[in-house]
């Protein structure tokens, strides 16, 4: 039995045998393209939710998540009140908050001693003073929350000075546990065998009887704790190892209604399926992530029009992103060292195309995929980038500038004009609120978009955006619903009807009568410039 084994998600979607392609099957990519945007519309359309036991978004009109891995509870306070809320995000998701085993591996966050608010990331104490000071700037918390299994060491002492071993915890003894006799040492070798893989050990760690009444009182009291402190969504850290009943009965018993996403990797073949879960809440639907990598990379993004494939967790029910902590590690993913702007590129399609809820991660530099946080956890920004070994994604302008259109988007907002130039462009508009055209290839793209936006000048979001009554990047002018535009190589042209140019008397009128503070909006609108090539850079 391993000591310190890795991730149980990082395992996870290591063995997760994906479909070849991850691509909509090519009948129905060739109806999308003969028949027009209905047909994609019909797939990507957001639906009502049924009665549920949570709720969709705890703001509805601010869904995008920030992932701050690996941040301390203090830094993770003062990022929400400086920056995060005022952009526009609008939840944080925060690494486990429960004491776990020793270690400076980033891992170690996930192997759970005991149910005690102390970690690497603070105290009960500092945690509570994070949620309220993040939900004082609008931003709700997200715990990553760990329900499938406790340490895979055999003994020791906690962070906190908890002693254990391996079937002995507080409040656990060896009965609360599975104990499946279908593998050497009970560890899952078999994805095909659905009994082993929600009742035997994800990498020796003691797998949790998420099927007693007793186990599933004691989970549900640790959350509804953490909801005594104002957090108010759950990421299910391994849901793919727990039964869906077992998780909806646990569910059942949070107090009041929160975002619930939940981590089912899709395994081709294996009986287990995402799908199983929406009746819970969100799935984090990593055919997504992959249909990202392989576009962005080698097949094209015009192969993104069909998204998504019939199999698919619906929008509705979809937590997506072009990376997170696990994918960034095990390659199946793009991640900050892509090259050529996909990373980002790719962050403009997901902010912008209608599928799923979107988070955004923000980790640190690494060589070592083991290697814990910087600076002891203390993160830290600096203008559009990160400081001390953080990079700090979630503040460059490629995302940042993002959000305002994000946050207009309804369920009603149309996807229309859809068009493809290679199979590296791919540019569509969102009714009257934007228009997004994406050019992934090596060439520029030189054409005549047509848009429902209303006529006028609009400023480019990817280069700057507004501020005040000037572009501080490029502008393109709409005139009976078209514009022309030459998008420069790896880059992307977004207009959005808020960066729409008024006369300085409307614009200083306005300004008086919202009581806007520009100061954060300032800081994301620029720090973009094009290269001598024409291919977009941050800096």
């Amino acid at each position: 039995m391993p000591s310190r084994p890795p991730s149980p998600s990082a395992r996870d979607a290591r063995s997760s045998r994906q479909s070849p392609t991850g691509k909509m099957p090519w009948f129905l990519g060739i109806a999308a393209i003969l028949f027009g945007t209905s047909c994609v519309t019909s797939y990507t359309t957001r639906i009502a939710r049924s009665t549920t036991n949570y709720r969709r978004f705890a703001t509805a009109d601010k869904d995008v998540v920030v992932q701050l891995f690996e941040w301390n509870w203090d830094s993770v306070a003062q990022e929400c009140a400086e920056f995060i809320g005022p952009a526009g995000y609008g939840f944080v998701q925060v690494s486990p908050p429960q004491e776990h085993i020793e270690g400076p591996q980033w891992w170690t966050d996930y192997q759970p001693v005991s149910y005690n608010i102390t970690s690497k990331r603070g105290n009960r104490d500092q945690f509570a003073t994070m949620v309220k000071t993040c939900n004082a700037a609008g931003v709700q918390v997200i715990a990553d929350t760990i329900m499938n299994h406790m340490s895979g060491q055999s003994s020791g002492t906690g962070l906190g000075g908890t002693i254990f071993s391996h079937y002995s915890y507080p409040g656990l003894q060896f009965n609360n546990f599975h104990h499946c006799g279908l593998e050497p040492n009970d560890v899952i070798a078999n994805y095909n065998n659905r009994l082993e893989v929600q009742t035997c050990e994800l990498l020796g760690m003691a797998d949790l009887d998420t099927g007693s009444e007793y186990v599933r009182s004691l989970l549900a009291t640790y959350v509804n704790d953490l909801v005594s402190l104002g957090v108010t969504g759950f990421r299910l850290d391994a849901s793919k190892h727990i039964a869906a009943r077992d998780i909806a009965n646990i569910v059942h018993r949070f107090e009041g209604k929160h975002y619930i996403t939940q981590e089912v990797i899709y395994g081709y073949g294996e009986p287990i399926h995402p799908n199983e879960y929406v009746g819970n809440g969100d799935v984090q639907e990593f055919r997504y992530t992959s249909a990202l990598q392989n576009a962005f990379l080698s097949s094209g993004i015009a192969s993104l029009m069909t998204l998504p494939n019939q199999d698919w967790v619906p929008s509705s029910s979809a937590n997506v992103f072009v990376a997170n902590h696990d994918t960034e590690r095990n390659g199946e993913s793009l991640d900050y060292n892509s090259p050529s702007n996909t990373y980002w590129l790719a962050h403009v399609f997901m902010l912008t195309w209608p599928f799923g809820t979107p988070t955004v991660l923000s980790s640190y530099q690494f060589s070592d995929s083991d290697a814990g946080a910087p600076a002891n956890g203390e993160g830290s920004c600096s203008g559009t980038g990160g400081t001390n070994g953080w990079l700090c994604q979630h503040r460059n302008p490629i995302i940042a500038n993002l959000l305002p259109l994000h946050n207009d988007f309804t369920s009603s907002t149309p996807l229309d004009n859809v068009v493809t130039g290679t199979s590296q462009q791919l540019a569509y508009g969102r009714g009257s609120t934007g228009f997004i055209a994406i050019n992934n290839g090596d060439n520029g793209w030189s054409t005549t978009f047509t848009t429902m936006l209303a006529d006028g000048r609009y400023c480019d979001l990817v280069t700057g955006g507004s501020f005040g009554t000037q572009c501080t990047g490029a502008s393109y002018d709409v005139a009976s619903s078209a514009f022309t535009a030459t998008i420069p190589p790896r880059s992307a042209v977004v207009l959005y009807t808020g960066s729409r140019s008024v006369s300085p008397m409307s614009k200083r009128a306005a300004r008086r009568h919202n009581g806007t503070d520009g100061s954060v909006e300032l800081l994301i609108r620029t720090s973009m410039r094009r290269t001598a090539g024409g291919a977009l850079t941050s800096q």
